[in-house]
């Protein structure tokens, strides 16, 4: 143990000597370079991928060698050189003052970002260093414009952002790097992901697709895309029936497994957050399976990409719809970079791989090497479509454009330029990174450049729609546009134009988990399933809902009731018994009928008012009793109509008191019968007691006492009109409500105990010897008078409705007739038909 220490510090003591500050690891060559005052780096993916190999851990690894080489990111580059070229020979930004730049190859790998911006910020020249001083130096760049990925733009911000040097990416759009506690370094000129997510959930909302996919890409731009995209779909009521995600570097399996998923699903419509390395192996493994007629929706990273349009060679993306950010224009640019040339600097080796590919040959390495096409390095490419000469990615270019102009403008403030620039100032990274969050201006085609508090541009998007054409081209059609600015109601902003739908159709697809409830019923959600898959219930009774997919079915007011289709209320029918209705009109015509032939009774017996039978039958009484049957007739017509104050007050108190009249007289006969068989008896004098006066003194106070009843009845509690809403449910029962139920079943039990008496006098006095026993004719209708009564009392509580105003006319009438036919029918027969028998030895029972 003890030699090992010895050499530990020996090895410890040696380093400490050095007086030259080494740089640990390969160094990174830049792939594109040029000398200035002023350095910007630039992070792009020359190469989409890179060989693996397997590490034995016995020796250094090798570096990564770059394969796929994308002619997209070669254009990338070509913006910024442009942008620096034109800044450097424009005298009125940066005057005197020239840009260089050094821009990397990442080969689409994070820790490859991660070593190049290290690069950017140290350089790769050893340092001469006493043992006193530090290995310390200013950074090598001022700015750093990329990296394409919001996953190796999140690494590099992370190891820069101590430093404060800025990056300015063009197309990393995770709404994770708005965070200025994480990435304060980093800025961006496109909009993030923030509002990208939200407008595609509005988009898929306004088409009614609520039953949708999902695919991303598994890194920071596709998971944190998504997990705004769900979120605000929850908020819209859309659901997710699977959502899953890969890597460019998963297993073919995994991509298996996602189309599995895809087959199985019963969506119709897929939200792709994909980079386009990812939604290019997706599409190659879709038309191996021939999955068509998908309504695809996708982010700005792929929607607008020919080259992905040129690969859908099946025609799987047809129709696709998303977002993309405004068409731009940079005047000059398109020019640049059809007449780039390989440069003639000594690592041009990126620029000439790029040309070989480009024009399929090879430039000679010697005067004996002999190949098939010989680069010249003159080639034109004018006549060239590929994805380097195809400017459809404009805005892409100009927000590089911007990047790079706003970096050049920070630097004009700092320096202080105005026909020249301050050479003495000293550059400090936080200090450019200040100035470029503030800068505001506009690019020399009109287009306004700022930041907002999060290092993010104004979020604005057209919407693009896939329409192809004959001859196997895409159309990216601008349909609408969504500005995140304007209030919600008017941020998405459709043009009036054709849409072309998955498979080329013109029919907008429906993808819903349950079709949209009608109205009329209501959604009940099935059980284990998301929100969007529900069942339609048909509303109860008394319930409705007019609007399609209501959550809950509104009862309807107490004064109406649902309809048939369940989808509106309707007023209830006002019920009660009707002057037009047939058992008005028979109830009317009855009582009409009794009154009638009360009339003619009273008629027969005035026309034989002096004979015998009459004369012999209380006279006075008997009219008396025929005017309270003729009030009894007529006050049924008072419980027929639609019911009223007064009517309601009446219809009891008239039928209470006539019928205590109608009794009252009754009474009264059967006390005179029975008194005046009292009387004949040896040594009574019965009838002085009971003479005309006490008879009408009788009658008198027997009604008077039912008057009190209904008077404190009327003063108390009086009957008033009301709704019976509870004994039907679809009808408005208009009855008389009670008021006070003392008071009312007082007055039935008055007239019940005056029909009582009668009926018991009328019962001692039936067998009394007269010719023309009048008691046995009181004491049956005093019998049926009961027995109706007594009847009547369950019937009217059972009865629903009019029906139970129709019970109650039919006892009075019932009771009403029985007494007419019982007591007056008999009496006029003899006076009509048997003339003889009217005569007072016939009545005094002396005759043969």
């Amino acid at each position: 143990l003890e030699p090992m220490m010895i050499m530990l510090l020996l090895v410890s003591f040696s380093q400490s000597e050095e007086s030259l500050c080494r740089q640990r690891g390969d160094p990174e060559i830049p792939q594109l370079s040029k000398d200035g005052d002023i350095l910007l780096g630039g992070i792009f993916y020359f190469h989409l991928s890179w060989k693996n190999r397997e590490n034995t851990y016995t020796q250094k690894p090798l570096p990564l060698e770059c394969i796929s080489l994308s002619f997209r990111d070669f254009q990338f580059a070509q913006a910024m050189r442009f942008a620096i070229e034109e800044i450097n020979n424009n005298t009125d930004l940066l005057p005197g003052i020239s840009l260089g730049y050094n821009i990397y190859d990442t080969c689409s790998s994070i820790v490859k970002s991660i070593k190049v911006a290290l690069a950017l910020n140290n350089g790769n020249d050893n340092v001469t260093s006493t043992s006193d001083k530090p290995c310390t130096r200013p950074v090598q760049v001022q700015a750093i414009i990329g990296e394409n990925s919001s996953s190796s733009s999140t690494a590099i911000t992370t190891v820069l952002g101590p430093f404060h040097i800025p990056l300015i990416s063009h197309f990393a759009t995770c709404a994770c790097l708005s965070d200025k506690s994480k990435h304060p370094s980093f800025l961006r000129t496109i909009p993030s992901d923030y509002y990208q997510s939200r407008a595609l959930a509005h988009l898929v909302k306004h088409f009614g697709w609520t039953w949708v996919g999902a695919v991303r890409t598994n890194d920071e731009y596709g998971n944190n895309g998504m997990a705004t995209f769900t979120e605000t779909a929850q908020q819209l009521g859309i659901c997710l029936e699977y959502s899953v995600s890969f890597f460019r570097t998963d297993s073919t399996e995994k991509l298996q497994r996602i189309i599995d998923i895809i087959k199985a699903s019963t969506s119709k419509v897929i939200v792709a957050f994909l980079t386009p390395r990812e939604m290019e192996m997706l599409i190659h493994e879709l038309s191996l399976h021939n999955l068509t007629g998908y309504q695809w929706v996708g982010s700005e990273s792929w929607i607008f990409d020919s080259q992905i349009a040129t690969m859908d060679t099946n025609h799987i993306l047809d129709g696709a719809m998303g977002l993309f950010i405004p068409k731009a224009h940079v005047s000059g640019l398109k020019e640049f970079v059809l007449n780039v040339k390989p440069l003639n600097s000594s690592n041009n080796d990126l620029f000439t791989e790029f040309w070989e590919a480009l024009f399929s040959c090879k430039f000679k390495q010697s005067q004996s090497e002999e190949i098939q096409t010989e680069c010249t390095g003159q080639e034109d490419l004018t006549g060239v479509e590929n994805s380097f000469t195809d400017m459809s990615l404009m805005p892409i270019l100009n927000n590089i454009y911007k990047g790079v102009y706003a970096v050049a403008h920070a630097l004009h403030n700092i320096l202080k330029c105005s026909k020249s620039c301050n050479n003495s100032v000293q550059f400090d990274p936080f200090m450019i990174l200040h100035h470029i969050r503030n800068i505001h201006f506009k690019t020399k085609d009109g287009e306004e450049v700022y930041f907002n508090e999060n290092g993010d541009p104004a979020a604005k998007y057209k919407i693009i729609n896939w329409q192809p054409r004959d001859n196997s081209i895409v159309d990216f059609v601008s349909v609408g546009l969504y500005d995140a600015s304007l209030p919600a109601d008017k941020k998405l902003n459709l043009h009036n134009k054709t849409f072309i739908w998955a498979g080329s159709s013109k029919q907008m697809p429906v993808s819903v988990c349950s079709e949209k409830c009608p109205p009329g019923t209501h959604k009940v959600l099935q059980k284990g399933k998301p929100v969007c898959c529900y069942d339609c219930v048909r509303c109860a009774e008394g319930e409705m809902s007019n609007v399609t997919d209501s959550i809950t079915c509104v009862r309807c007011p107490l004064e109406s009731w649902s309809n048939e289709r369940r989808d509106a209320c309707v007023t209830k029918k006002a019920e009660f018994l009707s002057y037009e209705e047939i058992m008005g009109i028979l109830l009317t015509t009855a009582s009409l009928f009794g009154t009638c032939l009360t009339a003619v009774v009273a008629l027969i017996f005035f026309r034989y008012r002096k004979t015998p039978l009459v004369r012999a039958n209380n006279s006075e009484l008997s009219f008396l009793l025929l005017f309270s049957l003729t009030l009894c007739f007529l006050c049924s017509l008072t419980f027929i109509g639609r019911p009223s104050e007064w009517s309601c007050m009446l219809r009891h108190t008239a039928f209470g008191i006539t019928f205590v009249l109608c009794i009252s007289c009754v009474l009264g006969k059967t006390i005179v019968v029975l008194m005046a068989f009292k009387a004949t008896l040896p040594g009574r004098n019965v009838m002085k007691w009971f003479g005309p006066t006490q008879q009408r003194l009788t009658v008198l106070a027997f009604t008077f006492i039912q008057v009190i009843i209904c008077i404190l009845w009327l003063t108390i509690s009086p009957p008033f009109p009301s709704k019976n809403f509870k004994q039907f449910k679809d009808k408005i029962i208009l009855e008389c409500a009670l008021g006070s139920a003392v008071g009312f079943w007082s007055v039935l039990g008055y007239i019940g105990l005056l029909a009582m008496l009668c009926f018991i006098f009328a019962f001692l006095a039936r067998k009394l010897p007269d010719n023309f026993n009048e008691a046995k004719f009181i004491t049956f209708s005093m019998l049926i008078f009961c027995a109706v009564w007594i009847t009547f009392i369950p019937a009217y509580v059972s009865s629903p409705g009019k029906f139970s105003v129709a019970v109650e006319i039919f006892a009075i009438l019932a009771s009403s007739f029985g007494l007419l036919i019982c007591i007056f029918i008999p009496k006029c027969y003899i006076m009509l038909m048997k003339p003889e028998k009217n005569t007072k030895k016939n009545i005094m029972g002396k005759g043969n």
